[in-house]
């Protein structure tokens, strides 16, 4: 997760990490994520890298060699398997044909499209310097390059939007899109002038019964589509089209974040810990290449998870998916403490399981088709039953 550029410009909906470009070197930015890459690769001593994801702003304004650059160094760190996925994230004004070939020529096998539109009074709403037509042009160009393997974002719930709206526009890009589909719902944050606009009242947010309805008829049009939700988001026509990537990070897996802000989870085993931590780096790019050049990673806060930590990451992240926390996964996180043992005698998960919204069963946990569409509430109930699991085998250990 990076976004190569240097001054800070307003957020209109989204607080990712980006900048407006003030003399940029963009060698010097190259070398720093090299080096970083490098450093915290070496640091992890992991062996095989399963997956790369250049997201998190808007990474297809970088140089195609940088991105090359960068894999290269992983490659030379770490085994990174022909036709491992590598995914870049694209906004259609920074994507064109030549710029989609320069990137598949640097190592790229997939992309992300930031459609979030097809309606250009919504992207003008969001900020977005594309047009509808600039993003159809885009992911046109994108289904010749990477076939089967191109994903478009969207986003539902916007001020002013209705659930007829947000359907036809749906329904016209499944007639143009690839085999990949990701829906988020617009969530207003703070610091961003969307957040602002919709709480002095100039901008009507939809009621929140009509945005659930916008959820749940989308995931009933993608399903007439031929499509498979494989997560609360993300939907795929094939296996082919799973975006490996999320996956390890829904499973709980370790992963390396480099670059300005960017976010990891890991165990540095070459600072002689044992404990997966989660780190965030620097998030100013200036300050953040000084610390690299300095220490080779601008690693700014670093925390060491717990077991517990580690544990509801991999139950709230498990569940997001379709197929759940299979017993065998959990037991690799929590070998002492068995989904069965956590949930199976809880009167609560059990009226859950009534109602038709969760599956406790031989082959794990995991949420149903409309289990899914309200997961942060089961969550609710599901983590206050695990702590208390918890806290039982504490006792229980410390009795023994």
């Amino acid at each position: 997760k990076q976004q190569n550029l240097t001054h800070q410009k307003e957020y209109i909906y989204c607080n990712f990490n980006k900048y407006i470009p003030r003399n940029l070197d963009e060698q010097k930015m190259r070398n720093c994520l090299v080096q970083e890459a490098q450093t915290l690769i070496q640091l992890s001593q992991v062996k095989r890298i399963t997956s790369v994801f250049f997201g998190g702003g808007t990474p297809s304004l970088a140089n195609p060699l940088t991105i090359a650059a960068v894999l290269d160094t992983v490659s030379q760190c770490a085994h990174l398997a022909e036709g491992t996925e590598v995914t870049l994230e694209a906004n259609p004004t920074s994507a064109d044909a030549s710029c989609l070939a320069e990137f598949q020529k640097a190592g790229i096998n997939r992309l992300s499209i930031g459609v979030q539109s097809l309606n250009n009074t919504e992207l003008k709403l969001l900020g977005r310097n594309h047009t509808s037509c600039d993003a159809l042009r885009t992911l046109e160009e994108a289904k010749k390059l990477f076939a089967g393997r191109t994903s478009i974002d969207l986003i539902f719930g916007l001020p002013g939007q209705t659930n007829a709206s947000w359907i036809q526009g749906l329904e016209e890009l499944l007639t143009v899109c690839d085999d990949h589909i990701s829906l988020y719902q617009l969530t207003l944050e703070r610091g961003t002038s969307l957040f602002k606009q919709v709480h002095q009242g100039s901008l009507p947010m939809p009621d929140p019964d009509v945005v659930s309805e916008m959820y749940e008829c989308s995931r009933h049009v993608l399903q007439n589509s031929a499509f498979h939700q494989y997560e609360v988001s993300n939907f795929a026509r094939n296996v082919r089209a799973l975006s490996t990537h999320n996956l390890s990070y829904w499973q709980g897996s370790q992963y390396i974040g480099i670059g300005p802000g960017a976010h990891g989870r890991f165990v540095p085993w070459g600072d002689g810990k044992v404990h997966r931590e989660a780190r965030i780096q620097t998030l100013e790019p200036d300050v953040w290449m000084k610390e690299v050049l300095a220490v080779g990673h601008g690693t700014r806060k670093r925390t060491e998870l717990s077991k517990l930590d580690i544990l509801e990451e991999v139950l709230m992240l498990g569940l997001r998916m379709d197929i759940g926390i299979t017993h065998k996964h959990w037991l690799q996180f929590a070998p002492d403490l068995s989904l069965w043992d956590a949930f199976g005698e809880s009167e609560e998960v059990k009226e859950l399981e009534e109602c038709g919204l969760l599956l406790l069963d031989d082959k794990g946990l995991r949420c149903s088709w409309r289990g899914l569409a309200v997961l942060d509430s089961l969550l609710l109930t599901l983590l206050n039953q695990f702590q208390k699991a918890w806290v039982e085998r504490e006792k229980t250990f410390n009795q023994t």
